[in-house]
């Protein structure tokens, strides 16, 4: 009996030092996003506001990207690429300052919205997207229902509007902008909550390898998907609310 009480209490610890431990590694998630998140609109407004700045990159009037300018519109998407590929040879640290250029970059190619939008807008879709993508992850960490199922279809979901969205960048057409605006919405939204899910679960997967450095590098990509979710159901909800210039 006195053995089998001393199992309990030690499979009662452990389980406390995995919540322990989850509960600071979805801090750093979050805390990491956060800060990507305030680089981004920091360097956003500061390019947006900025006409000379500006200019660099587009045409301040008719808001046309120049060659740098499509530089650096799909630079983001080739740092994914580049960050999915050089992650297991990145230290956790490595990976975070990886993380923050990217945000940064990011920054640079949606400076534009701060011309093409109100302030008052930009700020009231932010809030908007803010409180949709804390009910979602909340929603996607306490939910008993496995929704790992989701990822095939809502991965198709962003490649079908990425092909559209570039598609769409030549033909200019309002109702396939629209279009394009309602599934991202719905595909960032779905993407939030699974995305959350699936960190607690990564996390919850190798917590006894007690390898600290794969889990530092696991909460940075963690966050980079949380990031990339915002992002985008911030842009496709200010394409749909925001009032423009």
């Amino acid at each position: 009996m006195a053995e089998f009480d001393t199992i309990r209490s030690g499979a009662g610890t452990r389980a406390a030092e995995i919540d322990a431990g989850l509960r600071a590694h979805m801090n750093k998630v979050y805390s990491t996003m956060s800060v990507g998140m305030l680089l981004t609109f920091a360097v956003a407004w500061a390019v947006g506001t900025s006409p000379s700045l500006l200019g660099m990159f587009r045409d301040p009037i008719t808001l046309q990207p120049n060659i740098l300018g499509w530089i650096v519109m799909f630079a983001p998407l080739g740092m994914i690429f580049g960050f999915g590929a050089a992650i297991n040879r990145l230290s956790a640290a490595g990976a975070q300052l990886f993380f923050y250029a990217f945000a940064a970059v990011m920054g640079l190619s949606l400076a534009w919205i701060f011309v093409a939008f109100t302030g008052f807008s930009i700020a009231q879709v932010f809030l908007v997207t803010s409180i949709a993508f804390a009910g979602l992850s909340l929603w996607g960490y306490t939910t008993k229902k496995d929704i790992s199922g989701w990822g095939s279809f809502l991965i198709m979901g962003v490649i079908g509007i990425l092909v559209a969205s570039i598609i769409n960048i030549f033909l200019g057409s309002p109702a396939i902008m629209f279009a394009i605006s309602i599934l991202g919405v719905l595909i960032f939204a779905g993407l939030t909550a699974y995305d959350t899910q699936k960190i607690k679960n990564t996390y919850l997967e190798h917590a006894h390898s007690g390898d600290s450095e794969w889990l530092g590098k696991a909460a940075i990509m963690g966050a980079l998907n949380l990031y990339l979710d915002f992002i985008n159901m911030f842009m496709f909800l200010l394409q749909l609310l925001g009032n423009r210039e």
